[in-house]
């Protein structure tokens, strides 16, 4: 059984039975009925989601939808998965989606002890320029702090009366204060857009958060007589796996963790130390050829450095017949990692002035 959980770093090994066992739909059923897929959609990157049709739905019929999407400003620095998420929700934003930030302000005090000053200022000097950095266009996005949002912190303590304690720790297995108050904020945060204007909407995530979107979807169907509520729908990534393979990158592993920015360098020797799917010897491999399937450098091409998919498919096809070998391919990924790195402070440094731009939820 695959075990999920918002605040681990285990790695999932079998996708498909993860949608089998949790009732998601595969990603690749719906990919003809959106507008152009990205190449995370189309690569199975984002490999599944709930309630898919009705988002599909309303941006061919031109209905309004929205699409959600947080930060924590927990520290100075994002990770490659917030980078996936800010991708779909970019790809929502331009099929017309109603675009809102949350930043999750009290979460950070209650899970990470981070305090409200603290965590605006990381927000304002950091988090919201490196999302736009990532593609989202500040004039259609509406950001707001959970402190200051009382209608999300109603919400939470409405919703409080329709989960039971085992009921929360079947969805996510550790109880904790903090993570009760944190998991209640979040079902709020997803659900307050409709408080304006009922319609559906799409949370991108890790698949490591979908208990999260469980959560929503339960208090939805309890609440229906009262807020009538469109169920969330949802898209989820696989975890980008740290660079020596052994788990989801994560900080806690950071000589196989890269961040959001790093120094262009330094990001670069990880990349060159990075577990490839070469054979023991250059012999065997020109012989037999390399296995991209287990190659950390060739997945982080897949998810983050290559959107061309012919360039891609070129690079898994020479590795296959042996043509393109270890060293070569290392140096190849070495400069697109520096060339991402640098490319990301360029549009950070330019969101940063942005700032007059931006539209906050009052």
């Amino acid at each position: 059984m695959n075990k999920i959980d918002p605040w681990g770093t285990e790695l999932i090994e079998d996708y498909a039975r993860l949608i089998k066992d949790f009732g998601l739909e595969p990603m690749e059923d719906f990919l003809s009925d959106f507008p152009k897929p990205n190449y995370l959609m189309r690569r199975g990157i984002v490999f599944a989601g709930q309630d898919l049709k009705q988002i599909a739905d309303a941006i061919k019929e031109k209905k309004p939808f929205y699409c959600l999407t947080g930060m924590m400003p927990s520290s100075e620095r994002i990770h490659f998965g917030t980078k996936t998420v800010i991708e779909m929700v970019k790809y929502f934003q331009e099929q017309k989606a109603k675009t809102f930030v949350l930043i999750a302000d009290l979460e950070s005090a209650a899970t990470r002890g981070i305090s409200l000053k603290e965590a605006r200022e990381r927000a304002l000097n950091f988090y919201i320029p490196a999302y736009i950095a990532l593609g989202l266009d500040p004039k259609k996005t509406i950001f707001y702090f959970q402190s200051e949002n009382d209608q999300v912190k109603n919400l939470a303590y409405l919703f409080s009366q329709k989960i039971t304690m085992n009921e929360f720790k079947a969805i996510y297995g550790e109880i904790h204060p903090s993570r009760i108050l944190s998991a209640l904020a979040q079902a709020g945060d997803i659900l307050f857009p409709q408080l304006e204007e009922k319609m559906p909407g799409v949370i991108p995530v890790g698949i490591d958060q979908s208990p999260h979107i469980r959560l929503t979807r339960d208090i939805v169907r309890r609440t229906k007589s009262e807020f009538n509520f469109f169920l969330p729908s949802a898209t989820y990534h696989k975890f980008v796996p740290a660079l020596d393979g052994s788990n989801k990158m994560s900080k806690s592993n950071p000589n196989s963790f890269i961040s959001i920015p790093e120094n262009p360098i330094d990001s670069g020797k990880k990349m060159s130390k990075a577990l490839t799917g070469g054979r023991n010897t250059i012999e065997e491999q020109k012989k037999l050829g390399g296995i991209p399937e287990k190659c950390m450098v060739f997945e982080m091409y897949k998810q983050h450095l290559i959107e061309d998919d012919k360039k891609l498919q070129k690079i898994f096809d020479d590795c296959k017949k042996g043509k393109l070998l270890c060293k070569e391919d290392k140096e190849n990924a070495v400069n697109l990692m520096i060339l991402f790195q640098q490319d990301f402070q360029k549009k950070l440094d330019k969101a940063k002035k942005t700032r007059k731009q931006w539209k906050f939820f009052k």
